[in-house]
């Protein structure tokens, strides 16, 4: 419990702001609120493990949310999105480098008026002290190499994941039954 508490307190207790962070950064802006250039060195730890103690090999093996502790002040930082469009989160990118140390370049988002912290958006990334960067899109090659046989399909991997089917097979399009869908078809299309 201790240690939960001292890491809510580093998060709030310094705000996320990328004031200290935009030299240097190439990240390409998004026009998302209140967005801020990011760049900073960091550790890659598996959030659950820095919150509770719990801490299994290989950051969870990519099934675990994944964050930065920032090297300049010790801050959490999480990591929700990666540099692809769909926000489908920066586990894959960040997982090569679980426990280790890293530079990220990327976009802190939010609104610190309406919520206590900002996320953020890694479009780039290395390990500490390499030269070259190493752009944050790995998650639609994994999702493949996880989904092979559903990958050689035609369309965007969400009409074609078998986790997205099984839900639409169980209930619907909307969640509310074959019914609901044919009704919402019928009066909207």
């Amino acid at each position: 419990m201790v240690r939960l508490a001292a890491v809510a307190l580093t998060l709030f207790a310094a705000p996320l702001s990328a004031a200290d962070f935009a030299a240097g950064s190439n990240a390409k802006s998004w026009g998302l609120l209140g967005e801020e250039k990011a760049l900073f060195t960091a550790r890659v730890v598996d959030i659950l493990c820095e919150m509770t103690g719990d801490c299994p090999a290989d950051c969870g093996g990519g099934d675990r949310q994944l964050g930065l502790v920032r090297a300049s002040d010790g801050v959490l930082v999480f990591p929700m999105k990666n540099s692809q469009p769909l926000f489908n989160g920066a586990v894959a990118d960040l997982r090569p480098w679980c426990g280790e140390e890293v530079e990220v370049d990327g976009l802190l988002v939010g609104d610190e008026e309406r919520a206590p912290a900002k996320f953020y958006m890694v479009q780039f990334i290395r390990a500490a002290g390499e030269a070259e960067w190493i752009k944050a899109d790995r998650w639609t090659k994994v999702w493949a190499g996880k989904n092979p046989e559903a990958a050689k399909k035609d369309g965007p991997w969400f009409r074609k994941d078998p986790r997205v089917e099984a839900e639409i097979a169980k209930g619907g399009y909307l969640g509310l039954g074959a019914e609901a869908d044919k009704a919402f078809i019928e009066d909207w299309f």
